[in-house]
């Protein structure tokens, strides 16, 4: 029985066929990245290692998708700058 038996793909999130955003965050999410846009380099080390790629390219900077990010924090921790900042749900 060979691995791909019951998926498609072998990586552990896509074979690039598939939409990796399915599953919206709700309101369960306690914190959220904050980008301060002065500190960071747009290095994309926060899109990179984002679970579930909700980090998105806008004109400029990357983005968190608030309606699929899960608040694990791994871009803050990433962040070579410290540009990004895990605040509680809410807050200003």
């Amino acid at each position: 029985m060979s691995s791909n038996t019951f998926f498609s793909h072998q990586g552990p999130w896509s074979d690039a066929k598939e939409l990796l955003l399915c599953s919206d965050t709700g309101s369960w999410r306690s914190k959220r990245p904050v980008l301060d846009e002065e500190n960071c380099i747009v290095c994309g080390f926060c899109a990179i290692y984002c679970p579930v790629q909700c980090m998105e390219m806008t004109a400029v900077y990357f983005y968190a998708n608030l309606d699929f990010c899960k608040g694990c924090g791994i871009c803050a921790r990433e962040c070579p700058k410290n540009a990004i900042s895990m605040e509680p749900e809410g807050a200003k």
